[in-house]
């Protein structure tokens, strides 16, 4: 028992302290690993794009009315306010969004897809999706990818709801 308690052992519970903090480790090295080669080549100008700007632009891309408040896409893509605000300056200037208040709350500020960060974000998704074909599904299939996302989506839900 002495064993089991300090992560030597299997518990009845599943796996021993050492398996699980491996575990988690592996799942850290796999995406330090990995996030670079599904960045390769993403921008318009063939060069590798930062993991921010391709959050940005995809989260844009994919919401409605193509905006999202500031203050939660900074949260969404791991940002302190400062630094998203000093991002969204860089892709204001390249003209791949727009800022735009909010008519009912003045407190709130949109970022917004330009068409010229629409187009930049279409041309990236279709690399990205060829990439995570190449990267992710041709290493774990599409049963391992579909499983990915389900225990991913779990884990996000759950720290959550401790929000």
């Amino acid at each position: 028992m002495e064993n089991e308690t300090r992560g030597m052992g299997r518990s009845a519970d599943g796996p021993t302290d050492d398996e699980l903090i491996t575990a988690w480790g592996l799942i850290h090295e796999a995406l330090r690993d990995i996030d670079p080669r599904l960045l390769k080549g993403l921008d318009t100008s063939g060069g590798d794009m930062a993991g921010p700007w391709f959050e940005v632009l995809i989260r844009l891309q994919r919401s409605p009315q193509q905006r999202l408040p500031m203050s939660r896409l900074a949260r969404e893509v791991s940002l302190s306010s400062g630094g998203f605000t000093k991002l969204a300056d860089r892709m204001a200037h390249k003209g791949y969004l727009a800022r735009e208040s909010c008519p009912t709350d003045r407190r709130v500020v949109y970022a917004v897809l330009t068409p010229a960060g629409r187009a930049v974000a279409d041309e990236a998704k279709a690399r990205h999706a060829a990439l995570l074909r190449e990267h992710v599904l041709a290493v774990i299939g599409a049963e391992g990818v579909e499983r990915l996302a389900g225990l991913a989506r779990a884990l996000r839900d759950n720290a959550r709801a401790g929000e």
